[in-house]
Protein backbone atom coordinates (compact mmCIF):
# COMPACT_ATOMS: atom_id res chain seq x y z
CA UNK A 1 0.00 0.00 0.00
CA UNK A 2 1.36 3.27 -0.85
CA UNK A 3 2.37 5.99 1.59
CA UNK A 4 -0.11 8.38 0.25
CA UNK A 5 -3.47 5.70 0.46
CA UNK A 6 -2.46 5.08 3.96
CA UNK A 7 -1.95 8.43 4.89
CA UNK A 8 -6.14 8.94 3.46
CA UNK A 9 -6.87 5.93 5.47
CA UNK A 10 -5.33 7.22 8.65
CA UNK A 11 -7.12 10.59 7.83
CA UNK A 12 -10.41 9.12 7.51
CA UNK A 13 -10.36 7.02 10.32
CA UNK A 14 -9.29 10.09 12.43
CA UNK A 15 -12.18 12.25 10.77
CA UNK A 16 -15.24 9.91 11.56
CA UNK A 17 -13.67 8.58 15.12
CA UNK A 18 -12.49 11.94 16.75
CA UNK A 19 -16.18 13.32 17.73
CA UNK A 20 -17.84 9.96 17.82
CA UNK A 21 -17.57 8.51 21.39
CA UNK A 22 -14.70 5.76 20.20
CA UNK A 23 -11.59 6.90 20.44
CA UNK A 24 -9.73 8.36 17.67
CA UNK A 25 -6.35 7.80 19.32
CA UNK A 26 -7.27 3.86 19.66
CA UNK A 27 -8.43 3.42 16.26
CA UNK A 28 -5.64 4.84 14.81
CA UNK A 29 -3.20 2.98 17.33
CA UNK A 30 -5.54 -0.09 15.93
CA UNK A 31 -4.74 0.65 12.20
CA UNK A 32 -1.18 2.19 12.21
CA UNK A 33 -0.57 -2.13 13.97
CA UNK A 34 -1.72 -2.98 9.75
CA UNK A 35 -0.53 0.31 8.18
CA UNK A 36 2.69 1.29 9.89
CA UNK A 37 3.35 4.08 12.79
CA UNK A 38 3.14 7.59 12.25
CA UNK A 39 4.52 10.03 13.83
CA UNK A 40 3.05 11.88 17.21
CA UNK A 41 2.76 14.73 15.06
CA UNK A 42 0.86 13.19 12.10
CA UNK A 43 -1.70 11.89 14.61
CA UNK A 44 -2.04 15.01 16.77
CA UNK A 45 -1.64 17.13 13.73
CA UNK A 46 -4.40 15.19 11.71
CA UNK A 47 -6.52 15.34 15.06
CA UNK A 48 -6.34 19.28 14.69
CA UNK A 49 -7.80 18.80 11.46
CA UNK A 50 -10.68 17.12 12.51
CA UNK A 51 -10.68 20.08 15.11
CA UNK A 52 -10.72 22.41 12.50
CA UNK A 53 -14.13 21.27 11.58
CA UNK A 54 -15.64 21.62 14.66
CA UNK A 55 -14.35 25.44 14.38
CA UNK A 56 -16.09 25.88 10.89
CA UNK A 57 -19.64 24.39 12.37
CA UNK A 58 -19.47 26.57 15.29
CA UNK A 59 -17.63 29.63 14.11
CA UNK A 60 -21.14 31.93 14.65
CA UNK A 61 -21.29 30.48 18.76
CA UNK A 62 -17.37 30.97 18.66
CA UNK A 63 -17.83 35.00 17.69
CA UNK A 64 -19.99 35.47 20.25
CA UNK A 65 -18.23 33.72 23.05
CA UNK A 66 -15.23 36.31 22.12
CA UNK A 67 -17.39 39.11 22.25
CA UNK A 68 -18.55 37.79 25.13
CA UNK A 69 -15.34 37.44 26.87
CA UNK A 70 -14.20 40.89 26.04
CA UNK A 71 -17.26 42.26 27.86
CA UNK A 72 -18.81 43.46 23.96
CA UNK A 73 -22.41 43.24 24.28
CA UNK A 74 -23.47 40.34 21.38
CA UNK A 75 -27.01 39.32 20.81
CA UNK A 76 -28.62 36.55 22.08
CA UNK A 77 -27.04 33.45 19.79
CA UNK A 78 -27.88 30.04 18.53
CA UNK A 79 -25.10 27.52 18.27
CA UNK A 80 -26.20 24.10 15.71
CA UNK A 81 -27.27 21.90 18.54
CA UNK A 82 -29.64 24.58 19.55
CA UNK A 83 -28.81 26.42 22.72
CA UNK A 84 -29.37 30.11 23.23
CA UNK A 85 -27.32 31.86 25.44
CA UNK A 86 -27.27 35.49 26.09
CA UNK A 87 -24.68 38.19 26.65
CA UNK A 88 -23.45 37.40 29.93
CA UNK A 89 -24.16 34.07 29.67
CA UNK A 90 -21.58 34.05 26.49
CA UNK A 91 -18.87 35.18 28.64
CA UNK A 92 -18.85 32.80 31.97
CA UNK A 93 -19.22 29.91 29.26
CA UNK A 94 -16.17 31.20 28.14
CA UNK A 95 -14.08 31.17 31.04
CA UNK A 96 -15.19 27.76 32.02
CA UNK A 97 -13.72 26.53 28.94
CA UNK A 98 -10.79 28.50 29.53
CA UNK A 99 -10.86 26.96 32.55
CA UNK A 100 -11.04 23.32 31.51
CA UNK A 101 -8.64 24.06 29.12
CA UNK A 102 -6.07 25.30 31.17
CA UNK A 103 -7.29 21.94 33.63
CA UNK A 104 -6.20 20.04 30.80
CA UNK A 105 -2.93 21.79 29.77
CA UNK A 106 -1.43 21.78 33.26
CA UNK A 107 -2.10 17.71 33.29
CA UNK A 108 -0.94 17.31 30.06
CA UNK A 109 2.35 19.00 30.69
CA UNK A 110 2.72 17.21 33.82
CA UNK A 111 1.91 13.45 31.97
CA UNK A 112 4.37 14.35 29.41
CA UNK A 113 6.95 15.39 32.17
CA UNK A 114 6.86 11.98 33.81
CA UNK A 115 7.13 10.57 30.07
CA UNK A 116 4.50 8.88 29.07
CA UNK A 117 4.28 7.43 26.11
CA UNK A 118 1.44 6.13 23.76
CA UNK A 119 1.76 2.35 23.75
CA UNK A 120 2.71 -0.31 21.32
CA UNK A 121 0.10 -2.65 21.32
CA UNK A 122 -3.36 -3.07 20.58
CA UNK A 123 -3.97 -5.52 23.59
CA UNK A 124 -4.38 -2.14 26.20
CA UNK A 125 -6.74 -0.03 23.69
CA UNK A 126 -8.87 -2.73 23.54
CA UNK A 127 -8.79 -3.05 27.07
CA UNK A 128 -10.08 0.24 27.08
CA UNK A 129 -12.71 -0.21 24.91
CA UNK A 130 -14.50 -2.85 26.37
CA UNK A 131 -14.08 -0.73 29.72
CA UNK A 132 -15.17 2.44 28.54
CA UNK A 133 -18.23 0.97 26.72
CA UNK A 134 -19.69 -0.41 30.57
CA UNK A 135 -18.59 3.19 31.77
CA UNK A 136 -20.93 4.81 29.05
CA UNK A 137 -23.69 2.18 29.46
CA UNK A 138 -23.65 3.19 33.39
CA UNK A 139 -23.02 6.67 33.48
CA UNK A 140 -25.49 7.38 30.43
CA UNK A 141 -28.08 5.33 33.22
CA UNK A 142 -27.48 7.79 36.00
CA UNK A 143 -27.45 10.53 33.94
CA UNK A 144 -30.72 9.85 32.54
CA UNK A 145 -32.34 9.20 36.02
CA UNK A 146 -30.79 12.59 37.19
CA UNK A 147 -32.36 13.82 34.13
CA UNK A 148 -35.87 12.35 34.95
CA UNK A 149 -35.21 14.26 38.81
CA UNK A 150 -34.01 17.64 37.81
CA UNK A 151 -35.15 17.77 34.46
CA UNK A 152 -33.49 18.69 31.24
CA UNK A 153 -30.45 21.47 32.62
CA UNK A 154 -28.32 23.17 29.68
CA UNK A 155 -25.72 25.05 32.13
CA UNK A 156 -22.31 24.17 32.66
CA UNK A 157 -20.97 24.82 36.05
CA UNK A 158 -17.62 25.54 37.42
CA UNK A 159 -16.91 22.30 38.81
CA UNK A 160 -18.11 20.80 35.69
CA UNK A 161 -15.67 22.48 33.23
CA UNK A 162 -12.77 21.28 35.68
CA UNK A 163 -13.74 17.52 36.19
CA UNK A 164 -13.90 18.01 32.11
CA UNK A 165 -10.57 19.42 31.63
CA UNK A 166 -9.26 16.06 33.94
CA UNK A 167 -11.16 13.86 31.97
CA UNK A 168 -9.38 15.03 28.28
CA UNK A 169 -6.07 14.18 30.62
CA UNK A 170 -7.06 11.00 31.77
CA UNK A 171 -8.33 10.31 27.99
CA UNK A 172 -5.01 11.03 26.43
CA UNK A 173 -3.10 8.89 29.39
CA UNK A 174 -5.50 5.81 28.18
CA UNK A 175 -5.82 5.38 24.70
CA UNK A 176 -9.15 3.45 23.62
CA UNK A 177 -11.02 5.44 26.65
CA UNK A 178 -12.18 8.45 23.57
CA UNK A 179 -11.63 11.74 24.69
CA UNK A 180 -15.33 12.88 23.45
CA UNK A 181 -16.74 9.71 25.43
CA UNK A 182 -14.90 10.70 28.61
CA UNK A 183 -15.73 14.83 28.64
CA UNK A 184 -19.38 13.93 27.74
CA UNK A 185 -20.21 11.60 30.30
CA UNK A 186 -18.47 13.06 32.88
CA UNK A 187 -20.05 17.17 32.26
CA UNK A 188 -23.73 14.45 32.22
CA UNK A 189 -22.61 13.22 35.59
CA UNK A 190 -21.67 16.32 37.05
CA UNK A 191 -24.91 18.21 36.22
CA UNK A 192 -26.01 18.87 32.83
CA UNK A 193 -28.30 16.87 31.69
CA UNK A 194 -28.94 17.74 28.39
CA UNK A 195 -26.95 15.59 26.26
CA UNK A 196 -26.84 18.45 23.45
CA UNK A 197 -25.34 20.61 25.93
CA UNK A 198 -22.52 17.87 27.01
CA UNK A 199 -21.18 17.45 24.01
CA UNK A 200 -21.22 20.94 22.99
CA UNK A 201 -18.85 21.76 25.34
CA UNK A 202 -16.83 18.52 25.17
CA UNK A 203 -16.40 19.86 21.32
CA UNK A 204 -15.21 23.12 22.39
CA UNK A 205 -12.97 22.65 24.40
CA UNK A 206 -11.32 20.20 22.47
CA UNK A 207 -10.29 23.20 19.71
CA UNK A 208 -7.84 24.84 21.97
CA UNK A 209 -6.59 21.25 23.80
CA UNK A 210 -6.07 20.15 19.86
CA UNK A 211 -4.43 22.96 18.83
CA UNK A 212 -1.99 23.17 21.28
CA UNK A 213 -1.10 19.94 21.25
CA UNK A 214 -0.10 20.40 17.88
CA UNK A 215 1.83 23.59 18.34
CA UNK A 216 3.67 22.17 21.75
CA UNK A 217 4.86 18.94 19.00
CA UNK A 218 5.98 21.61 15.94
CA UNK A 219 8.08 23.44 18.49
CA UNK A 220 9.34 20.43 20.29
CA UNK A 221 9.98 19.30 16.75
CA UNK A 222 11.74 22.70 15.88
CA UNK A 223 13.99 22.19 18.51
CA UNK A 224 15.20 19.01 17.85
CA UNK A 225 15.72 19.56 14.36
CA UNK A 226 12.99 17.18 12.98
CA UNK A 227 11.04 19.06 11.43
CA UNK A 228 12.96 18.33 7.76
CA UNK A 229 12.18 14.40 8.86
CA UNK A 230 8.42 14.60 8.71
CA UNK A 231 6.80 13.35 5.70
CA UNK A 232 4.86 16.96 4.82
CA UNK A 233 2.49 16.07 1.92
CA UNK A 234 1.19 12.72 3.18
CA UNK A 235 0.21 14.87 6.54
CA UNK A 236 -1.14 17.45 4.32
CA UNK A 237 -3.50 15.40 3.03
CA UNK A 238 -4.42 13.71 6.11
CA UNK A 239 -5.32 16.63 7.30
CA UNK A 240 -7.68 17.57 4.47
CA UNK A 241 -8.74 14.52 4.25
CA UNK A 242 -9.54 14.23 8.47
CA UNK A 243 -11.05 17.95 8.03
CA UNK A 244 -13.88 16.92 5.64
CA UNK A 245 -14.56 13.85 7.30
CA UNK A 246 -15.28 15.33 10.52
CA UNK A 247 -17.47 17.97 9.59
CA UNK A 248 -19.58 15.51 8.37
CA UNK A 249 -19.34 13.31 11.20
CA UNK A 250 -20.28 16.42 13.80
CA UNK A 251 -22.88 17.53 11.41
CA UNK A 252 -24.37 13.93 11.61
CA UNK A 253 -23.84 13.79 15.61
CA UNK A 254 -25.12 16.87 15.97
CA UNK A 255 -28.67 15.57 14.27
CA UNK A 256 -28.46 12.15 15.92
CA UNK A 257 -28.01 12.84 19.73
CA UNK A 258 -31.39 14.70 19.94
CA UNK A 259 -33.26 12.17 19.66
CA UNK A 260 -30.96 8.90 20.24
CA UNK A 261 -28.83 7.73 23.29
CA UNK A 262 -24.98 6.80 23.20
CA UNK A 263 -25.95 2.68 23.53
CA UNK A 264 -25.15 2.17 19.89
CA UNK A 265 -21.46 3.56 20.55
CA UNK A 266 -21.39 1.15 23.79
CA UNK A 267 -22.18 -1.39 21.56
CA UNK A 268 -19.70 -0.75 18.67
CA UNK A 269 -16.54 -0.67 21.27
CA UNK A 270 -17.56 -3.92 23.26
CA UNK A 271 -17.77 -5.61 19.81
CA UNK A 272 -14.70 -3.94 18.41
CA UNK A 273 -12.46 -4.49 21.91
CA UNK A 274 -13.67 -7.97 22.30
CA UNK A 275 -13.02 -9.06 18.22
CA UNK A 276 -9.40 -7.52 19.02
CA UNK A 277 -9.03 -9.75 21.95
CA UNK A 278 -9.98 -12.44 20.48
CA UNK A 279 -8.19 -12.34 17.04
CA UNK A 280 -5.18 -10.40 18.18
CA UNK A 281 -2.05 -12.84 18.98
CA UNK A 282 -0.87 -12.99 22.41
CA UNK A 283 2.03 -10.41 21.82
CA UNK A 284 0.00 -7.84 19.97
Amino acid sequence: MSDLVSAILLGLIEGITEFLPVSSTGHLLIAEHWLGARSELFNIAIQAGAILAVVAIYRRRLWDLLLGFLGRRAPASHDPAGIALGPAQARSYALKLLLSFAVTAVGGLLVKKLGWELPDSVRPVAWALIIGAAWMVVAEQLAAKRAAREGERTAVSWITAILVGIAQVVAGVFPGTSRSAATIFVALLAGTTSRAAATEFAFLVGIPTMFAATGYELLKLAKNGGIGHEDWSALAVAFAVSTITAFVAVKWLLRYIQSHRFTAFAVYRLLLGAALLLWLPAAA
